[in-house]
């Protein structure tokens, strides 16, 4: 169905002519105010949806602003490009820095200092990517080896091959591997397809002592 008759449970009918086939035809001004009366009923309806949306969306949001020479992390994302199962992506690198803040851009906007490493990224940031970093004299800060894409995104790689396992089913057997990722632990390693990733990081299976 068409998407005003999901919305509001009826067809939709022209403004031309409001009523609905066989009913007796409207001409002249009472034609003008039943349109303008049915208008205003649709825009009270998406005052009230986008109302009720805003009220939604209200509850996890949070004004941020920054000085300039505060310090803020930047928010990142991986991407693996490949079929994942029983994924654990808690210890993952979603923020680095901290960088110190050069100027403000506009009204959601932040110039940061960034570091050699990000000499291909803008360094103009949006203030949704951004999280407030609190200075700790005992707080030392490693910044992982993240080699990160234009738009703020890394691939994770295969690091080696934990255990393997054969997934019988009625007419076949598929077999999987569980892989360690570099910035996960052992514990986080994920079964993968073994075909799969053979076509795409065949290095895990040259070294005899994983088979």
């Amino acid at each position: 169905m068409a998407p005003f008759e999901a919305l509001y449970g009826r067809k939709c009918r022209s403004p031309i002519c409001w009523d609905y086939v066989g009913e007796r035809e409207i001409l002249g001004p009472e034609l003008v105010q039943q349109a303008i009366d049915k208008i205003r009923v649709i825009r009270e309806h998406l005052r009230i949806a986008q109302s009720r949306q805003k009220s939604y969306t209200d509850v996890g949001r949070r004004e941020l602003e920054f000085q300039v020479v505060d310090k803020v992390l930047l928010k990142v994302s991986h991407t693996r490009g490949v079929m994942r199962f029983g994924i654990h992506g808690k210890l993952s690198p979603r923020y680095i820095g901290p960088f110190e803040i050069l100027e403000k851009v506009g009204v959601v906007a932040y110039r940061l200092a960034s570091p050699p490493s990000l000499a291909s990224v803008h360094n103009v940031f949006h203030v949704s990517m951004l999280q407030k970093y609190v200075s700790d004299p005992n707080h030392i800060i490693e910044p992982p080896p993240v080699q990160l894409r234009a738009d703020l995104s890394y691939e994770e790689r295969p690091i080696r091959i934990v255990d393997r396992k054969n997934q019988v089913l009625r007419r076949r057997t598929i077999p999987y591997v569980k892989i360690q990722w570099k910035n996960h632990s052992e514990c986080e390693a994920t079964w993968e397809l073994e075909e799969k990733m053979k076509t795409k990081y065949p290095f895990l299976f040259e070294d005899s002592s994983t088979r």
